[in-house]
């Protein structure tokens, strides 16, 4: 079947923080949920290149050309056009959570463990969300604190095609955060997995700067202890490209627990 250009609608629920890439310098995994209630994940997406009317925020609708990508055989994958991205409305902040609820609750699993399952038996869903039945804690792992040389190669080239350059060098995190947690499945084993979320990667480095070597705390007790013991945090998950059954984080929804619904009772 020959891919065609098709018009869509999405509100972005996810944004992982930028890495370096050969194809687009620097692209983030962006994904949500279209107007017809289906999981889509949209690239590349250099996001710090986007002219500033077309940067789009969490949770706000956009309207994009987008074909099926040929070389990602994710049946969520589809290549867009960034000359075609319309911002448009955000969720309303009044009744703000539940009223995400209402879009991405229908598409909610009970727990990782259904998903691949699922993807096993089915090729699909490669995009998720689920709550954790226990989220035992966040591992905060040290990596490299530069980029490698090949990837300093990819960053220092200029992006023609796209609006003005960045005024700095993509920001390298130096540490992994992943989040061991349990499934509300009787056969999970557990789970610890990577969480790539942009506003992790931003926390650290807006408290690295402001706390120095105590940023530590302050992270830890914003994604560890809140998103335990205040928020009733669900997770959205997606599969690694080049490892299909491989899932990392790529995003939080944490609502707070006054709040909470279950549709699966």
């Amino acid at each position: 079947m020959v891919a065609h250009w098709e018009k869509k609608r999405v509100l972005i629920t996810v944004r992982t923080y930028p890495t370096p890439a050969r194809k687009g310098i620097e692209v983030s995994c962006t994904g949500g949920v279209t107007d017809a209630g289906e999981w889509i994940r949209l690239f590349p997406v250099p996001y710090r290149f986007l002219e500033p009317d077309r940067r789009f925020k969490k949770y706000q609708w956009i309207d994009v050309d987008a074909i099926k990508a040929a070389d990602d055989p994710r049946p969520e994958s589809f290549k867009l056009n960034i000359e075609t991205v319309r911002v448009g409305s955000k969720i309303p902040t009044t009744d703000r959570w539940r009223a995400r609820k209402d879009v991405i609750f229908p598409l909610r699993r009970p727990s990782l463990c259904q998903i691949e399952k699922t993807r096993k038996e089915e090729g699909a869903p490669t995009l998720g969300i689920f709550k954790p039945a226990e989220i035992k804690q966040l591992r905060i792992e040290k990596t490299a604190q530069d980029w490698s040389s090949d990837q300093m190669a990819i960053l220092s080239q200029q992006l023609l095609s796209f609006g003005p350059q960045p005024s700095q060098t993509l920001e390298k995190i130096p540490y992994d955060f992943r989040y061991e947690f349990r499934c509300d499945d009787t056969a999970c084993r557990g789970h610890k997995i990577m969480c790539t979320d942009w506003e992790m990667g931003e926390s650290y480095r807006r408290w690295a700067r402001e706390y120095g070597d105590n940023w530590e705390a302050k992270f830890r007790l914003r994604y560890e202890t809140e998103m335990i013991s205040k928020n009733d945090t669900h997770f959205y998950v997606g599969t690694v490209h080049q490892h299909p059954g491989s899932w990392i984080i790529v995003g939080l929804f944490y609502p707070p627990k006054s709040d909470e619904l279950d549709f699966f009772e």
